[in-house]
């Protein structure tokens, strides 16, 4: 896993300390004990503190080398005798809050106040073509024979990588692009997802700590979003490419060699695999699994995973041949 350049983690914290912030009541031998991180139950070593919040994820938590778990009752049987459970009413704000506390500032996206112009010996050093009123933080790397539009802001730490063009009025922030990369006008990537728990009369932000990853030889499209992660990173796999206004949410991991037309939206956590293509304005919902070589009609809702080699269309997208079906028996 790469380690994360954007948020400091404040710990290690004491679990003592955890438990008492939150009032939290579970078993634990060492008052003393420090606990590292919080991760997903995949990432998550015997130093950290991670969740479990819906059955779907119960192979996961079988095989989860985290000390400490955040989960119900109903879902504690899951866990291996070496996770400790921590049982609360609700997973994803009591997550929330112990996140915070390793992230404090993971929940906000201020801009930064202290960017500012490339050095013209960088410039001239890497072969950089860098339009007008371009600000760049602290810490940033762009790879030789990148271009730059007009107003393009990129925040402290983004890598950029050889041969990338970046459009004018984009904001990346919270990324990493690799080589060949085109991002065009207006797209912004990285920004904090859509992630939040109603709880009463008010409403929590819920943190993100991940980043986006865009690999090798991918296009990104005018007006295009791509959410940073919650706890896991969002990923766009080599040689993919986006129409004009998509928006992949916080989480999603998108294959190799997909295309993705204008208006796609793609919910949390939703993971596409390769050679996918998907028509335009067409919806996946979050927590999916979209198998390799699957393609997906313009205008489609899709709320179910699909088989790889499956062609889908219609709302709730079914088989091709099926949609086809009904749609002749309607019009008959």
């Amino acid at each position: 896993m790469l380690k994360n350049p954007f948020f400091k983690n404040k710990g290690p914290i004491l679990i003592s300390e955890i438990s008492k912030k939150f009032n939290l009541k579970f078993s634990y031998k060492n008052k003393n004990e420090k606990v590292y991180d919080v991760k997903n139950l995949n990432e998550s070593t015997s130093k950290d503190i991670t969740f479990f919040h819906s059955a779907k994820y119960k192979n996961d938590a079988n095989y989860t080398k985290a000390k400490y778990c955040i989960t119900t009752d109903t879902l504690v049987k899951y866990l291996p005798n070496s996770c400790n459970p921590i049982v609360v009413n609700n997973v994803l704000l009591c997550l929330s809050q112990v996140t915070k506390l390793f992230y404090p500032n993971s929940t906000t996206d201020d801009f930064c106040s202290s960017l500012q112009s490339i050095q013209k010996s960088v410039i001239k050093n890497k072969n950089l073509k860098i339009g007008r009123n371009v600000l760049v933080g602290k810490n940033v790397s762009i790879g030789k024979n990148t271009s730059v539009g007009h107003n393009t802001i990129i925040e402290n730490n983004v890598i950029i990588g050889l041969n990338c063009s970046i459009g004018s009025n984009v904001i990346i922030r919270n990324s990493i692009i690799k080589n060949n990369v085109h991002i065009l006008d207006a797209s912004i990537i990285g920004k904090k997802g859509f992630g939040f728990f109603p709880s009463k009369n008010q409403n929590f932000r819920y943190p993100h700590i991940g980043f986006v990853i865009i690999n090798d030889n991918c296009e990104i499209g005018a007006s295009s979003t791509i959410d940073r992660g919650s706890l896991s990173n969002t990923v766009i796999g080599k040689n993919t490419f986006f129409d004009n206004q998509v928006h992949v949410a916080h989480n999603v991991q998108i294959g190799e060699n997909c295309i993705i037309a204008g208006q796609v939206g793609i919910a949390g956590s939703s993971i596409i695999g390769n050679n996918v293509m998907i028509g335009g304005q067409a919806g996946i919902s979050g927590h999916l699994n979209i198998g390799n070589n699957v393609q997906i009609g313009g205008g489609s809702g899709v709320i179910k995973n699909i088989p790889d080699n499956t062609k889908v269309m219609g709302y709730p997208a079914t088989e091709i041949k099926n949609f086809l079906k009904e749609m002749k028996s309607k019009n008959d």
